[in-house]
């Protein structure tokens, strides 16, 4: 019978997706499972094949073999039980996509162990937080980091240099992984950089398996594709559907490492002739405000976003410089990928704006505050059929006559003023219409006599003036309603994002709240 991956149709996705088809796509079983194996191992046959291509922010390329990764994995998993590190032991890494980085992820799961990815922005509070939340046996940095690491108390801080490749050269290049499916694989944090400690989320070796439905059917990956995620691997979009998924299935992935840049992104995306590319919709408004687009060339057969919903004037730009349709994938960290588009699926129509339909075999339904369904049209909390009960995404939603689902903004961004409910999200969408917005992001906050008003962050290259704050609002204003705009206008140099690139809106509530106080 056909591998899952032979499938392009929603139809075949419909008919034929299924667990045990899923299960079908490895080595492993219900039993046994590792995910070095899986994602690394069984594609090193000594053919040299590309595993891994990194785009450097510096300019320079580096490609990794299956090969290589496998062997130094092995090296790195004999390291490890040679220092004492046991199954089940935390191993944590603060790095950028680099060999070490592949090594200590994929070397760690092979012996038994967990890694546990770490931003490498976090500062000295951040790491301090996560690491005394999950007690790791090692801390694996590099030297600009290592000094930060150093000075939190009860962790061994290794460097990832030569030195330490030196002292696993003569170790052997093959491990035997022998962990079982339930066997914890990854502790993940989300990306929150306050002081307020994001809970981990632990996945085990046979999340992998269920990882494929976001794969196949949001962000369309299939053997020969050329793809590419820029999203940091330390966060789940990165990690799971930019790194574990493509290499899952044996496909050959790419990455960004250091600090963004649009303009580097665009040139290795022609370099590697990339086909399949899954972004923030960050990613693509910032190739967008280059301006420079039309100087690469690309080779896009299918392309996904996720993070948060992409503006009309971004998608107009996909449209005209990828000539391919952006497919939304929406989910989060906790629930995983629930709704998808298909990307590839000659039968299935990406409506611009939806966060398309549900993965096969799963029950979505917006619902009102009583708990009955909405109408078409009416937005509501959507909610996820999960052992035998409603749970919520804590996202708003509407769902239209065919069955599409639209994004509403999250439930603590609905702002609601003098009785009127505003989604901050729709404000922004409408702000990012103005050709001198290059970026927007709205808040609520509080108000003496409305309870709370929209109060919008600009980036723009136009110099900031009263007129045109006033300018903005009555652009709101007619395009939404007379209710419905910000009434507070505060033009910044950037906007806070967490590091896969999503506004960081919290950020941006945590600092109007504490700047209330001290008035």
């Amino acid at each position: 019978m056909p591998k899952l991956t032979e499938y392009t149709r929603y139809a075949d996705a419909q008919a034929h997706a299924n667990s045990q088809a899923l299960w079908d796509l490895f080595d492993g079983n219900r039993e046994f499972f590792n995910i070095a194996h899986e994602s690394i191992t069984r594609h090193a046959d000594g053919s040299g094949r590309t595993a891994v291509r990194i785009a450097h922010a510096d300019g320079h390329d580096e490609i990794l073999s299956f090969d290589a990764i496998a062997a130094g994995s092995a090296r790195f998993a004999h390291w490890l039980v040679k220092n004492g590190v046991q199954p089940g032991d935390r191993i944590a890494f603060m790095l950028e996509p680099s060999l070490p980085f592949y090594l200590s992820l994929f070397g760690a799961m092979m012996m038994g162990a967990i890694s546990v990815p770490l931003f490498t922005l976090f500062g000295l509070d951040g790491l301090r937080l996560r690491v005394d939340d999950c007690k790791p046996k090692l801390l694996i940095t590099n030297a600009e980091k290592a000094e930060i690491a150093s000075q939190v108390d009860g962790v061994r801080v290794i460097v990832a240099d030569d030195a330490l490749l030196a002292q696993m050269a003569d170790l052997p290049d093959r491990f035997e992984a022998r962990t079982r499916a339930d066997d914890m694989a990854v502790f993940q944090y989300t990306s929150g950089t306050t002081r307020e400690l994001p809970a981990a989320v632990k996945h085990t070796h046979k999340s992998l398996v269920t990882l494929m439905f976001a794969a196949l059917y949001g962000t369309g990956i299939r053997p020969g594709d050329e793809y590419f995620c820029p999203s940091s691997p330390a966060w789940g979009h990165g990690l799971w559907h930019g790194t574990l998924a493509p290499l899952g299935l044996g496909v050959t992935t790419g990455t960004f490492a250091g600090r963004f840049d649009a303009v580097r992104l665009m040139k290795a995306l022609q370099d590697y002739r990339i086909t399949n590319m899954s972004a923030a919709a960050t990613h693509y408004r910032m190739m967008k405000n280059t301006g420079r687009a039309s100087e690469f060339g690309f080779f896009f057969k299918k392309l996904s976003f996720t993070g948060e919903p992409i503006d009309p004037a971004t998608l107009e730009f996909i449209d005209q410089t990828f000539h391919v349709p952006a497919c939304s994938m929406y989910g989060t960290t906790e629930i995983g990928v629930v709704l998808v588009n298909y990307p590839g699926a000659e039968d299935f129509v990406v409506k611009p704006g939806s966060l398309g339909k549900p993965v096969p075999g799963l029950k979505l339904q917006v619902q009102k505050a009583d708990g009955g369904q909405t109408a078409p049209g009416e937005v509501g909390e959507l909610m996820l059929w999960k052992r035998d009960h409603w749970e919520t995404t804590k996202d708003l939603a509407k769902v239209d006559d065919e069955g599409y689902l639209y994004h509403c903004g999250r439930a603590d961004d609905v702002i609601i003023s003098a009785g009127w409910t505003m989604s901050a999200v729709e404000i922004e969408a409408t702000l990012l219409k103005h050709a001198d917005v290059r970026e927007a992001a709205v808040i609520g906050v509080a108000d003496p006599v409305r309870g709370q008003v929209a109060k919008a962050f600009i980036v723009s290259d136009r110099a900031a003036s009263d007129d045109y704050i006033d300018e903005l609002k009555t652009f709101t204003r007619e395009r939404l309603s007379q209710h419905e705009f910000p009434r507070h206008i505060t033009f910044v140099s950037e906007l806070p994002k967490t590091p896969a690139g999503k506004v960081h809106r919290k950020v941006l509530r945590d600092r109007e709240a504490a700047q209330a106080k001290i008035n």
